[in-house]
């Protein structure tokens, strides 16, 4: 099975830590969170990943070429950020002849098994399947609404009015005609903003408990490195 893991992203709200290190590889727990992704990837049994690259990227490719793995790992330079939606389109042809693949965002750290979400997906009829946690913060994230069926009803990335406390862990398994959804003259495209909302009433959405921060600001970051090293 096959992934995108996007890393390109420039890492802002973590200045001035990422003016000289990508996000990607901020060390959290004895590790850079990517390894991190590259542990559960390997016990979800993904065999080729994508990581897309701009901010540092030979920093990236260096730190990748000292994990134990046997994950076939592709690149692709993002000279100009094409947005996480972008770049799946960009990238069409690494997956047009899977079943499904997982989409994941690097920003985030947790404990959520990969298997487990696609166990949940493979006994869905939609193309889409979705990662939701539960947030205090609705208003800062994409929130869902879900019907008996475990589909996605309702989508609003970052709510001035939120409806639901459920929010997009950043973490998706997709068909590889979902990337068809995204319009090609529409890039820097996003995946909250451009991708998800066409798939309402078309997508499920998987509510777990496990641990899941998003390591985009210092608090967070903090927070991160004090609660991981005790999450068992």
């Amino acid at each position: 099975m096959k992934a995108f893991l996007l890393t390109a992203g420039l890492g802002t709200r973590l200045m001035p830590i990422t003016n000289t290190l990508p996000k990607c590889l901020v060390e959290i727990g004895g590790k850079p969170l990517i390894h991190w992704w590259f542990d559960a990837m390997e016990q979800a049994g993904i065999t080729e990943v994508l990581i897309n690259l701009h901010h540092f990227p030979q920093q990236v490719k260096d730190f990748v070429t000292t994990i134990e793995t046997s994950i076939k790992v592709h690149y692709f330079m993002e000279e100009t950020l094409l947005g996480s939606a972008g770049t799946l389109l960009a990238n069409y042809d690494f997956v047009k002849n899977e079943k499904s693949f997982f989409i994941i965002y690097s920003d985030n750290l947790t404990s959520i098994k990969l298997k487990d979400l696609f166990e949940f997906h493979s006994a869905q009829a939609h193309l889409f399947s979705m990662a939701l946690f539960t947030t205090s913060h609705p208003t800062a994230c994409g929130i869902a609404a879900l019907d008996a069926k475990k589909t996605i009803i309702d989508f609003v990335e970052k709510p001035t009015n939120p409806t639901s406390n459920l929010a997009n862990a950043g973490i998706y398994i997709a068909h590889p005609s979902v990337i068809k959804l995204i319009t090609a003259n529409k890039i820097p495209a996003d995946i909250g903003f451009d991708l998800l909302p066409q798939l309402i009433n078309q997508m499920s959405g998987w509510e777990n408990d496990d641990y899941l921060i998003d390591i985009g600001t210092h608090a967070n970051l903090a927070k991160a490195r004090a609660e991981w090293p005790l999450r068992k």
